[in-house]
């Protein structure tokens, strides 16, 4: 794993974000760095980059989510983000929404070998899960544009919660082309929030929803 260093000031945000369970996060990005790469879950040029542009950049998006809230994480893929948040926070209930067959495999054999208890799997394309998982807040990230995004994970909450999607520098873009689509399914506000911006140098631009 030598690989797998981290700056001084990826170490201290690991540290404030993971506290305790620093060691289950260490785990996680073993995990990502070997079998995830095997299996084609990550590419090989990412591991020198896996806690920074990966496990902080999506764990930090904890920061706004609510106590003991249940998350579902739609496309979830290596976990990211729902198993960084589930690490993070062991007050979340966090459901790993993944259809392909060999991710499933890979998430339940991590979420074993981590002992994560507050982490539910569920092999399912997103618009099959609706009426199957109670979701506070959703999640999501790279699995499409705004526009899109909003048909596989807003009929999830049920009128009532909000959608928390990692984007990058099109966020406002994004959130223009959305606007019909946000007003029909009755959104009450849509910000772009920037997450871990005391913690990292490239903090996390995140588009929220709430309905």
């Amino acid at each position: 794993m030598s690989e797998i260093t981290l700056t001084d000031n990826e170490q201290r945000a690991a540290e404030e974000i993971f506290g305790e369970r620093l060691p289950l996060a260490q785990r996680y990005v073993e995990h990502l760095a070997t079998s995830g790469i095997e299996r084609g879950l990550i590419g090989p040029r990412e591991v020198p980059r896996l806690w920074a542009r990966h496990v902080l950049n999506c764990a930090v998006v904890q920061e706004f989510i609510e106590p003991n809230a249940r998350v579902a994480d739609v496309g979830s893929g290596a976990g990211l983000p729902g198993l960084c948040l589930a690490i993070a926070r062991p007050d979340l209930h966090v459901t790993l929404i993944e259809p392909l067959e060999r991710r499933v495999i890979w998430l339940t054999e991590v979420v074993e070998d981590l002992g994560l208890e507050n982490v539910t799997i569920l092999r399912s394309r997103a618009e099959q899960a609706v009426g199957e998982v109670q979701a506070d807040v959703v999640t999501a990230r790279a699995v499409s544009a705004l526009v899109g995004l909003l048909d596989i994970t807003l009929p999830i909450l049920r009128g009532t919660g909000q959608l928390l999607a990692l984007k990058g520098r099109s966020a406002a873009e994004e959130i223009t082309k959305a606007k019909k689509k946000l007003n029909r399914y009755g959104a009450r506000q849509t910000d772009i929030l920037i997450a871990g911006e005391s913690l990292m140098e490239e903090p996390t631009t995140v588009v929220r929803v709430q309905l």
